[in-house]
């Protein structure tokens, strides 16, 4: 696939720090499918991951990943970079 997108927002909400790489914007449809939090799992206890369709397309990728609070937000970027990388490549 193409490269791991660069980070564009993270922000601290309730109990995660939502990590942004695609403006949901982009896409038709976002989801939070189990088999992608299943393998954020691996990266960090807790985590999500929201895949988003590209719009007139059937292409699904990586909208934002959340990151459980307690990580903290320097480690929640590099964790989330990680899973980027892993559901990506």
């Amino acid at each position: 696939m193409t490269d791991t997108p660069a980070i564009q927002s993270v922000e601290t909400e309730d109990e995660y720090i939502h990590v942004r790489f695609r403006d949901p914007d982009e896409f038709d449809a976002i989801r939070t499918p189990d088999w992608a939090a299943n393998a954020a799992q691996d990266v960090s206890d807790g985590a999500e991951v929201r895949t988003g369709k590209r719009k007139g397309t059937d292409d699904w990728e990586v909208q934002s990943v959340l990151i459980k609070k307690a990580v903290g937000e320097d480690k929640a970027r590099a964790q989330a970079e990680e899973i980027v990388e892993k559901i990506e490549s």
